[in-house]
């Protein structure tokens, strides 16, 4: 229970700094014998800070009632 507890700590504390969290992935556009274009593409991930808020609380929630639950 205290690491299912630390875990959703650390990812509410997470979620509520850290906004969103952008990647790139290369593709090959074009690809013609000794010529070939790469492209970068951007992905974002956008962390909720209402989600954030609500595993950082059921977080604390578990690690100070978790070892009177069992």
């Amino acid at each position: 229970m205290r690491i299912l507890a630390l875990v959703l700590i650390a990812i509410g504390v997470i979620a509520l700094l850290v906004p969103s969290v952008t990647f790139f992935t290369r593709e090959r556009a074009v690809d013609a014998g000794f010529f070939s274009i790469d492209v970068s593409k951007p992905h974002t991930i956008i962390l909720n800070p209402a989600v954030g808020g609500i595993a950082l609380a059921a977080g604390i929630v578990l690690f100070l009632l978790g070892p009177r639950a069992v």
